[in-house]
């Protein structure tokens, strides 16, 4: 007979051939991800013995720290069963989201499954169901971060999309809702796994927040994002000051958006998330001043930084997020309002640009806007109006107006335009010029109260500080209700 610590160590070390299996495709074991991400030594395993005689669970779960900050982890086992999701598995993930929730701590989730246990049948579908209703819960009150480091097919891909951020290894990783056989037996097309759920074809779509090239850079990213946020929404994120806060800026346009804010945050370095969606509104985390911070900008080298539905719904969750854990919003905005929609776009474009709306207007965190160059109609309204930002600047130079200058002298002088002697697109630029410069430019938004300040490009770190500084100890409630009914 077997004793207790004979069988520990038989579930500790794993089935030999089964761990070479894993290493010759490329994947680490679940233990080894785990030992990658907590600081050394300092993993406590739970529920290590639960049905190992029947080698079942197919999952590690456990807590530890990163920098000596509790985190929570579960890593499902590829070796046990494909890792796929049955009761038991369930059971160990669900006590761990119930400990973060008790105690306020992240959760990293280690995805590597090939989907739900079938030989369990509605007892499977039912552990998916209750790890989801868990993780909904958690939402919001500790952060939550997903990995994919494998095969992450059917219900497991929905533990990556239900956690706050998610990584995928490019080497590795496959997120998909069905496999290629399925897919291949609905549609007729013959698709690969890389194809189907490679990344390159997730960060496109929006199906991952992050892409690493293997296995050992994503975790590496795990550890970056955590030190940028909170444990949970009852505390602050850690303050790191090192870092000039009177730093001038070495800009004078708003036209690269990427070097400004490289030139605004803290010593350069910013962790843009969905960088390959809705490329024309950015979104990253970030320190400024010593604050971490959600930043959120306009890429005019993007169709000229218009609202498309991909970039409003992007922008959305991400502030939904920051506002989740009292991360400040930062938002650059250049942008040359909501992108005119065909005929079977309007009611998508429609919804979208109300979801950044919405988003922006119910968060209750500090939210600090600079207009940098255009803030055509939406743009402004959601973004960087009074309304929906604690504080407000603009460049000299700014554009702030319902439509562009080009729209707005289309529709305000169309008969100076049909009797005016002179060739009409010289006409025309005139009185673009004139309108920007008369009714749309910053100076005329400052005068009627539309923007606290219109400041020199080069001070705009030290005015985004002061405000963010000034607005730490923001409270701001709300009616009392269940929840807003977000567009969807």
């Amino acid at each position: 007979m077997v004793n207790s610590q004979e069988l520990k160590q038989a579930v500790l070390h794993g089935d030999a051939d089964r761990i070479a299996k894993q290493h010759a495709d490329g994947k680490l074991t679940a233990r080894e991800r785990i030992a990658k991400l907590l600081d050394q030594g300092s993993f406590v395993e739970t529920d290590a013995l639960v049905s190992c005689d029947q080698d079942y669970a197919g999952v590690v779960t456990g807590y530890g720290t990163v920098q000596d900050r509790p985190v929570y982890v579960f890593a499902q086992d590829f070796t046990v069963h494909g890792g796929a999701m049955g009761k038991l598995q369930a059971m160990k993930i669900l006590k761990i989201l119930d400990l973060a929730m008790k105690t306020g701590a992240p959760v990293v989730a280690m995805c590597d499954s090939a989907g739900v246990r079938v030989d369990e049948g509605a007892l499977a579908m039912d552990a998916y169901a209750s790890v989801y209703a868990r993780m909904a819960g958690l939402s919001g009150v500790c952060p939550m971060i997903a990995l994919i480091l494998g095969p992450v097919c059917g219900g497991a891909a929905l533990i990556a999309q239900l956690a706050d951020i998610s990584i995928q290894a490019s080497d590795v990783g496959r997120l998909m809702v069905y496999g290629p056989q399925v897919v291949s037996a609905v549609t007729g097309e013959t698709v690969d796994m890389k194809k189907l759920g490679g990344a390159e074809n997730m960060a496109s779509q929006g199906g991952v927040s992050l892409t690493a090239a293997t296995e050992t850079e994503a975790i590496a990213l795990t550890s970056g994002i955590l030190e940028l946020l909170p444990a949970c929404n009852t505390e602050d994120a850690p303050y790191v000051d090192t870092d000039d806060l009177n730093r001038v800026l070495d800009v004078d346009t708003a036209s690269g958006a990427q070097e400004l804010v490289t030139a605004l945050v803290d010593h350069g370095a910013y962790l843009e998330l969905y960088s390959e969606y809705g490329k024309s509104l950015r979104t990253a985390l970030a320190r400024i001043g010593g604050q971490s911070v959600g930043v959120v900008f306009s890429d005019p080298q993007e169709q000229e930084g218009e609202l498309t539905p991909e970039a409003c719904t992007k922008a959305a969750r991400f502030i939904r997020f920051c506002d989740c854990f009292s991360l400040p919003v930062v938002s650059l905005i250049h942008s040359r309002g909501t992108v005119v929609p065909g005929p079977s776009d309007q009611a998508r474009t429609m919804v979208a640009a109300a979801q950044l709306l919405y988003a922006y207007s119910e968060a209750t965190t500090a939210k600090v806007s600079v207009i940098t160059g255009n803030a055509i109609g939406q743009a402004y309204v959601a973004m960087g109006g009074k309304a929906n930002a604690d504080m407000t600047y603009a460049w000299p130079g700014a554009v702030i107006s319902a439509l562009t200058p080009e729209a707005a002298v289309q529709v305000l002088y169309t008969e100076e335009l049909k009797n005016d002697a002179k060739p009409a697109l010289q006409s025309r630029a005139e009185l673009e010029k004139k309108y920007a410069g008369n009714v749309a430019d910053a100076y005329h938004a400052a005068a009627n109260g539309l923007v606290d300040d219109v400041i020199l490009p080069a001070d705009t770190r030290k005015y985004v500080i002061s405000a963010l500084e000034m607005l730490m100890t923001k409270q701001d409630t709300s009616a009392s209700k269940k929840h807003g009914n977000l567009p969807l």
